[in-house]
């Protein structure tokens, strides 16, 4: 498979989608190193071929910094990982703009309010940030916890989903 790699400039930053040949989003990132995105895939996972191009992806991401925060909705991404993952990573896509959850309040969705550690451990995984957003997902007391992209990234991307950028 050849994949597609794209950075556009964003309000956060330079974001970086890596999508297939069918224009899934399988990483992306706040970064302009290409690298670090490809990185985000395990090795088994990664593209033969990657070369510059155009993503469909790109339009949506324009979009949400837009003020069109439902836009990344409808792009479609391609993860492998394990049931659970596959089923956290699906649950983070349903999550509203602008309401966002516990990781207490995310692993009930899962089935396990005490498998908090493990809804971190899906968020931590998922390669097509933005697209699946787990950074909709906070500690149990409100704060933002951790986020691969920088806080800074995270509370501005939760800024922006509560109407407030």
């Amino acid at each position: 498979m050849t994949a597609l790699i794209q950075t556009i400039d964003t309000a956060d930053g330079p974001f970086t989608i890596l999508a297939d040949d069918r224009q899934r989003v399988l990483a992306s990132g706040w970064t302009a190193d290409r690298a670090a995105i490809v990185a985000r895939l395990s090795t088994a996972t990664r593209p033969a071929r990657i070369t510059e191009g155009d993503t469909d992806a790109a339009a949506a991401v324009r979009a949400f910094y837009a003020g069109e925060v439902t836009a990344i909705d409808g792009v479609e991404v391609a993860q492998t990982g394990t049931e659970l993952q596959l089923a956290g990573w699906a649950a983070l896509r349903r999550i509203t703009p602008g309401e966002p959850l516990t990781y207490t309040s995310f692993a009930a969705q899962l089935g396990n309010p005490r498998a908090v550690r493990a809804a971190a451990s899906i968020c931590a995984r998922n390669a097509p940030a933005l697209f699946v957003p787990c950074h909709r997902v906070l500690r149990s007391d409100g704060t933002l916890g951790g986020f691969a992209w920088g806080l800074d990234v995270k509370s501005s991307l939760l800024a922006r989903e509560a109407g407030e950028r």
